[in-house]
């Protein structure tokens, strides 16, 4: 019977999947908006010196003596501080750490989603080689993943800070995610692999790891591309459309080193200034004297991270093996039987961070490993999305192998996605109550790191707020920027290492030089840390100090009187 055509119709029941996605997403806010206020209550946003810097370099654009995009500065990548600039604008939100956090958060949410989604669609599609017939074992799959994802206590940690590893590996899931559906449906090969490359170019724009993904997905997309692009079936228009979208993809995949490159050029006369200049991890490995025990050893390297993995997922020896060899078995599984076979891509950070870590100068310390410390250990989380992924399929390629071994298939796929979802859900719980009780290492590092630096912030921005409203400070921001953001002093009240032209060096014409030369003409307090070059200004110039701040392992801080109150009207322009 037709219905009536004046009669309203109700509006078509959603697909279940769309009600899936609509429940995790709410999840994965209610995760990361919980454990931002949690760390937030117990002052622990802030732990990471790098999460200060983020936050305060993305300040420095418009709140700066010399406000503009140069502030930006080389080494990090541009992307998550114009994502945080407008969110500290606020000064509350400046000092609070949220406006750092919320990008992180918003990554997190999107990471999660992109896991299920990716999980999901390789093994429910039509498209896919050998697709798993028992769409509730997909299912299971899917929810299993994202929850071994959403549920890791470093990564929880994490994304309620100011660094930058949710947001990357959100980027990286969903270029995943892209290049797999590109790689499954001819269909829709162009618009996938457009998206593809945006998410790559983001990825670019916001850590180093993604420069190598997006070669590595460049060379996979070419040869994937010969095979679609290139079948002899194809119209003419249709094959202009794809050689069009392949040449757009790799566009896209090269546009932001390329931007990055063209910055350090223009602004630093050195396209590599990121790589070796005075603030790059290769000088500051020689001005330290940093350990690297995978130097020049890639099998070292390779096996440092890996264990970096373990440690971000378990803190037992066994378990985190244990996920591993699980992570092994999904993976070849997914190779030969085609079920998933797109999310191999997510083990590129292996060979990215055994070749930096060997050759790269960019160190791990493992507190079960020699040096026996904490240091980088955080870069495990790479590996979480290929973990959440692959432990899962591992499983249910064990399950299903064993109940074709013992001739019970029928009776065990009726039970499999039950077995399936509880062996996880142990798997899972044993891990992380382990990790939830030993704290999570990549929030150890940062307690660990901190302790003295956050000290001496604290106790330089109690002296900070006593001075006058309006006075102008010279300091070296360096390490201890948090200072001034604790004491809620405006940056662009201090004269610092960013006031000049950065192709320049040194700038003769430069604020930051001429106080340095000068400092009791330009500024009307001098905050010093020992060894630094305002420190070291202070002191060749015998200027008054009125205050001295010592704290355990960390720099003496002193405050010099600056400019005497008769000169104040010569103000630095």
């Amino acid at each position: 019977m037709k219905p009536h055509p004046l009669k309203p119709q109700p509006p078509p029941p959603k697909a279940y999947s769309q009600i899936e996605i609509v429940r995790l997403v709410w999840l994965a806010i209610f995760v990361s908006v919980f454990s931002f206020l949690v760390y937030n209550r117990n002052n622990e946003v802030l732990l990471y010196g790098d999460a200060v810097a983020h936050i305060n370099i993305a300040r420095r654009v418009f709140d700066s003596k010399t406000p503009g995009l140069l502030q930006l500065g080389t080494v990090w990548l541009p992307l998550p501080h114009l994502l945080i600039l407008p969110f500290v604008v606020s000064n509350k939100m400046w000092q609070s750490g949220l406006g750092g956090s919320i990008p992180s958060m918003a990554g997190f949410v999107l990471g999660v989603l992109g896991i299920f989604r990716l999980v999901r669609s390789a093994l429910t599609s039509e498209g896919e080689m050998n697709p798993i017939a028992n769409d509730g074992v997909a299912r299971t799959l899917a929810w299993a993943a994202a929850i071994i994802y959403c549920a890791n206590p470093n990564l929880i940690y994490m994304q309620s800070t100011a660094m930058g590893e949710s947001l990357y590996l959100a980027l990286f899931i969903w270029a995943v995610l892209y290049f797999a559906e590109f790689a499954r449906d001819d269909a829709k090969s162009s618009r996938s692999l457009t998206r593809c490359g945006v998410c790559l170019a983001a990825a670019c724009l916001t850590r180093y790891d993604g420069w190598f993904l997006a070669a590595s997905m460049v060379i996979g997309v070419v040869a994937v591309g010969s095979l679609f692009f290139g079948h002899g079936n194809q119209s003419r228009a249709v094959a202009r459309t794809s050689r069009l979208a392949l040449m757009k993809f790799i566009l896209l995949a090269a546009i932001g080193p390329a931007l990055w490159l063209a910055y350090n050029a223009a602004v630093y006369r050195n396209p590599l200034q990121f790589a070796n200049g005075p603030y790059s991890a290769r000088a500051i490995a020689r001005q330290t004297a940093t350990v690297n025990p995978a130097n020049g050893n890639l099998w070292a390297a390779a096996a440092y991270f890996l264990k970096s993995a373990e440690l971000n997922v378990s803190d037992s020896n066994w378990i985190g093996r244990l996920w591993l060899a699980l992570a092994l078995v999904g993976s070849l599984g997914a190779a030969f039987t085609g079920r998933g076979r797109g999310a191999l891509w997510l083990w590129t950070p292996l060979p990215f961070y055994a070749f930096s870590l060997a050759y790269g100068s960019v160190p791990i310390f493992l507190p079960t490993w020699w040096p026996f410390s904490y240091y980088n250990v955080r870069y495990g989380l790479q590996l979480l999305p290929a973990l959440a992924v692959f432990v899962p399929l591992g499983i249910f390629f064990v399950v299903q192998s064993a109940a074709h071994i013992g001739r019970i298939k029928s009776s065990v796929m009726r039970w499999s996605s039950a077995l399936l979802l509880l062996s996880v859900v142990l798997l899972a719980t044993a891990s992380y109550a382990g990790v939830w009780r030993a704290e999570p290492i990549s929030y150890r590092e940062a307690v660990i790191n901190s302790r003295g630096r956050v000290e001496l912030d604290k106790q330089v921005a109690g002296w900070l707020k006593s001075l006058p409203p309006n006075s102008t400070l010279l300091m070296y921001l360096g390490q201890h920027v948090g200072a001034l953001q604790q004491a809620g002093i405006p940056l662009r009240r201090v004269i610092n290492e960013g006031n000049h032209r950065p192709w320049k060096q040194p700038d003769p014409d430069g604020l930051w030089e001429r106080a340095l030369a000068d400092p009791t003409k330009y500024a009307d307090y001098i905050i010093g840390f020992e060894g630094d070059p305002v420190w070291q200004s202070a002191k060749d110039r015998h200027l008054m100090e009125f205050v001295e701040i010592h704290t355990t392992g960390q720099p003496t801080a002193v405050l010099f009187q600056g400019r005497t109150p008769n000169r104040n009207s010569g103000q630095a322009r």
